[in-house]
């Protein structure tokens, strides 16, 4: 594990693989940490992919800025960590929440990007209804932790049926939710209900795009992911079967199949 200060935050994160690698910077969602990626970091790393796995602020072993932290805020710290780790441009990926922090990384950063992955995540803006459901659970995080939650969530962050069918995965996950700082948690939620609409930004790009989604996914159905793909005129659907809102956790090896013939069929060729 490594650390270092951007931004006023500091952000630990993980770099595998060989420095000479294309380098791959993967975001975790809400309320993970980097360690949700260990699947995806051995098996690309083993390729010789340059893996980087970020702490966002707030989750992980990152500082925690407490009140609002906006998806302009991550994506602005990941682009600093890759001034400091002398990274001119990379694959970047994330899902759920770090799908959207993705896609406002390619609204912000577009030089920087070489390929998008976008996993389990949704275009649109915050609705009415998202933005007060999400102010109301910082609250609830705040008076309450994290512990509640995890367990209320748990069935819909892997398929109901992996909850049982997976104990190693479903304790992993939800050790990972217990785990994490309800302020930073909070931060986040209160940012993200003010998310901008993405598919403006996914209709102009004019790079290779992977979208990957859950057959079974509850929060961001395969209807999210195929309106996606309609809009980026490069783009390749993946959906990962028996898994919901993780395939990356729930399903390793489809998950890692599908990532590593997208960047060797569309991203490592491509000049």
């Amino acid at each position: 594990m490594n650390a270092i200060v951007v931004r006023g935050a500091k952000i630990h994160y993980d770099d595998f693989g060989p420095s000479a690698g294309l380098p791959v910077l993967l975001i975790h969602g809400h309320p993970f940490n980097r360690t949700l990626w260990a699947p995806q970091v051995a098996a690309l790393a083993e390729a010789g992919y340059r893996v980087i796995t970020p702490d966002l602020r707030g989750y992980g072993d990152s500082s925690v800025t407490p009140g609002k932290v906006f998806l302009s805020d991550f994506a602005d710290d990941l682009a600093a960590l890759l001034d400091r780790l002398g990274v001119e441009q990379a694959v970047i990926g994330g899902v759920s929440m770090g799908g959207q922090i993705t896609m406002e990384f390619q609204r912000r950063h577009p030089q920087r990007v070489r390929a998008l992955v976008l996993s389990d995540t949704s275009a649109p803006a915050e609705t009415e209804e998202g933005k007060e459901f999400r102010n109301r659970l910082a609250d609830r995080l705040l008076a309450e932790g994290m512990d509640g939650y995890a367990s209320e969530v748990i069935d819909k962050m892997l398929a109901a049926y992996n909850v049982t069918a997976m104990p190693d995965v479903a304790g992993r996950v939800l050790g990972m939710m217990r785990a994490t700082d309800s302020h930073g948690a909070a931060a986040a939620l209160r940012g993200r209900a003010e998310r901008p609409d993405y598919r403006d930004t996914l209709a102009a790009v004019r790079k290779p795009v992977l979208v990957v989604v859950g057959a079974d996914d509850v929060y961001t159905p395969v209807a999210d992911a195929e309106a996606i793909r309609g809009l980026v005129p490069d783009a390749t659907l993946a959906v990962i079967e028996k898994a919901g809102h993780l395939p990356g956790a729930e399903q390793p090896g489809s998950f890692n199949a599908a990532l590593l013939d997208f960047l060797t069929a569309r991203v490592a060729t491509r000049d």
